[in-house]
């Protein structure tokens, strides 16, 4: 029967994921353990920090991406850069108020999401990749920082 409860878990989690998780909060409410598909469970539960992390790293590099096309290509700055540094820069601090872990993740992967963004903002102004700093030229609260935007190159 536990096989039997597990295959329909199995099957409702991989044909209906919204149904699998109400389900699951259902037994886990009602303290029905041995019902409960642990084993998809645990894997949610290890995804969402992931996801979290994954979050956190590709709104960084936006952040940076857009500061270096504002520096280097005042010609073409917009109300829409300046929003898109401004929202990304909001889901960063809501996800740093939401989980104060990741701010030492932040810091740790600051010059990997820097390297994406360079190179990005190459591809994307048409400008040598040399033409961007090698080293990040604004520190993580610079990044952050609502009213900070770099001047122009």
């Amino acid at each position: 029967m536990a096989t039997e409860i597990q295959t329909n878990q199995k099957s409702l989690y991989e044909t209906d994921f919204v149904k699998w998780v109400e389900t699951t909060v259902e037994q886990l409410h009602k303290q029905d353990y041995v019902n409960v598909d642990w084993t998809n469970l645990i894997e949610e539960i290890a995804d969402m920090s992931k996801r979290e992390r994954k979050s956190l790293k590709n709104n960084l590099i936006v952040v940076l991406l857009h500061l270096l096309k504002w520096q280097y290509q005042p010609e073409f700055r917009s109300g829409n850069w300046r929003g898109s540094i401004r929202e990304h820069r909001r889901r960063i601090k809501d996800d740093l108020n939401d989980s104060p872990s990741l701010k030492p993740y932040l810091l740790e992967i600051f010059a990997e999401c820097y390297n994406n963004a360079r190179e990005q903002a190459a591809d994307e102004t048409g400008l040598p990749l040399a033409t961007f700093p090698e080293y990040c030229p604004y520190t993580p609260e610079q990044s952050l920082d609502a009213d900070f935007l770099p001047p122009s190159n």
